[in-house]
């Protein structure tokens, strides 16, 4: 909220991305930070409960939301349920894997809505930012596209100072991609295989090299879901298919696709894949 306030990128020096010392410095700017707390742990909560009331829909047993702090640049590790009883059909696995993300979805794109009426033109002599986000989101250029023709004053995303709002709206949808991946027991996992439990294996089996292979392209955090796609606590439990999946579930299910479509970004952050970071590059030829 400061950088903002002073017209500036969120991430501009080392002390933005572990700012414990300067906030014992500045206790009295504590409160600053509620625009994008709210925002944030209201996307994650939203999407939790969205799997929470589909369980309790389907009589499932579902723990309250918890919601995990990590020392991140957005200060979460996310939020998760924690379901105690068997799945018992396909239709209640489409029904608990899309709930979340739909209000997760949904919640987002209000956030980044409310975080570009906020935001302003970014001074000339701003400085460069040190972590920059990838307006890659089709979300977010649907929306902004839309929002200027609305509003001519909304400033492009190369001139922006983005209000902490929007900052949180840009990871409650990045959240919602990386749920939607499709495999192991990722919400998209839960998706897929209820649309398609053969499918579902496949692509739990394959996922881990794409995202290898994408880490060292695109953005390194794809090694790690990578390897957390092996870790065999990630493998999804069987869940009856015998009673098939009604129309109106594999609509939802689509509709899932669609989401995971309009949130995913190969490279969330610039500069920022294994290639960047050993700079390597691909495409150079010795002289």
């Amino acid at each position: 909220m400061q950088n903002f306030i002073a017209g500036m990128p969120p991430v501009v020096r080392d002390s933005d991305l572990w700012p414990w010392g300067w906030h014992a410095e500045h206790p009295e700017l504590f409160k600053t930070g509620w625009a994008f707390s709210v925002a944030l742990l209201g996307i994650l909560l939203i999407h939790e409960f969205g799997h929470y009331f589909a369980c309790r829909a389907h009589k499932i047993r579902a723990t309250l939301p918890w919601v995990l702090p990590a020392p991140t640049l957005s200060g979460t590790a996310g939020a998760i349920i924690q379901i105690r009883s068997r799945i018992p059909s396909r239709n209640a696995l489409m029904d608990v894997g899309i709930y979340g993300p739909l209000a997760g979805y949904i919640t987002s794109v209000v956030a980044v809505a409310v975080g570009f009426a906020l935001s302003y033109q970014a001074p000339a002599d701003a400085p460069a930012a040190i972590v920059r986000f990838s307006g890659g989101p089709l979300t977010i250029r649907l929306l902004h596209a839309l929002l200027v023709h609305w509003d001519p004053s909304i400033p492009s995303f190369d001139r922006i100072a983005p209000h902490p709002v929007l900052v949180a709206g840009w990871i409650g949808l990045f959240i919602t991609s990386l749920n939607l991946i499709p495999g192991g027991q990722l919400d998209g996992g839960h998706i897929l295989y209820a649309l398609s439990p053969r499918l579902h294996r496949v692509m739990t089996n394959l996922l881990p090299f794409l995202l290898l292979i994408a880490g060292a392209i695109f953005w390194v955090g794809w090694i790690l879901w990578g390897l957390f796609l092996m870790i065999p606590a990630m493998r999804h439990p069987k869940v009856p298919i015998e009673s098939g999946l009604s129309r109106s579930r594999f609509i939802l299910g689509i509709v899932g696709i669609l989401i995971f479509l309009l949130t995913f970004t190969a490279t969330p952050f610039y500069d920022s894949s294994l290639m960047h970071v050993f700079h390597i590059d691909p495409f150079s030829t010795a002289g």
